[in-house]
């Protein structure tokens, strides 16, 4: 299916605009009730974002659109188990990577668990920022590979979509300080990766 920007959610939702959240949780509520059309829009909202999240934790091309059709299947058997305690997208993120956890276990890839880093990110102003930061992407992603799955996982929901400790402990089902540690740990190996100053930005 076509990927559709994820503000088209809000947009398609019956009756007074609503939140994108919200938008979001209404959909997951119509697709319990057997809506097909709620649940292309959440495929199509959510299909390039797991596709760059699966992409990048397994670094199997391969597999990321079975492991993408996979989680979109347990959203629309299971929409009815969602309880709305956590947003959609902490839902549908956690299916994605608990599929990308087992389908790497299957394939003989070591799964294993790596003290806070709560330094804050640099001050988002000024065109040095934003040049160092398109730099950084690209040093990321090559680096990205020398980790542990469970490390690719909290680094790339970090940098990529922008989720933070809390959320992302949501996700991955571990306390928020197991987060902030393998956090720690992969930035440590990143910074011992890349070149250029760059680890500075870490």
């Amino acid at each position: 299916m076509p990927s559709m920007p994820r503000d088209a959610i809000r947009t398609q939702v019956d009756g007074p605009p609503l939140s994108t959240e919200r938008a979001e949780a209404h959909l997951v509520d119509r697709t319990a009730n057997g809506e097909l059309q709620a649940f292309e829009q959440l495929y199509r909202a959510y299909h390039p974002r797991l596709t760059r999240f699966l992409d990048r934790v397994t670094r199997r091309p391969g597999l990321v659109e079975e492991l993408l059709n996979d989680t979109m299947l347990v959203v629309w058997n299971r929409a009815g188990t969602y309880n709305g305690r956590s947003k959609v997208s902490t839902w549908i993120f956690a299916i994605a990577y608990r599929k990308a956890m087992k389908a790497l276990s299957r394939l003989d890839e070591p799964v294993q668990d790596e003290d806070n880093d709560d330094r804050p990110a640099p001050l988002e102003t000024g065109p040095e920022y934003h040049a160092a930061q398109s730099q950084l992407r690209t040093a990321l992603v090559r680096a990205l590979d020398h980790l542990s799955f469970e490390q690719r996982a909290v680094m790339h929901l970090t940098y990529f979509h922008g989720i933070g400790c809390r959320e992302i402990s949501d996700i991955v089902g571990c306390p928020v300080d197991t987060v902030k540690t393998r956090m720690f740990h992969a930035r440590r190996r990143m910074k011992a990766l890349l070149s250029g100053g760059l680890e500075d930005w870490l």
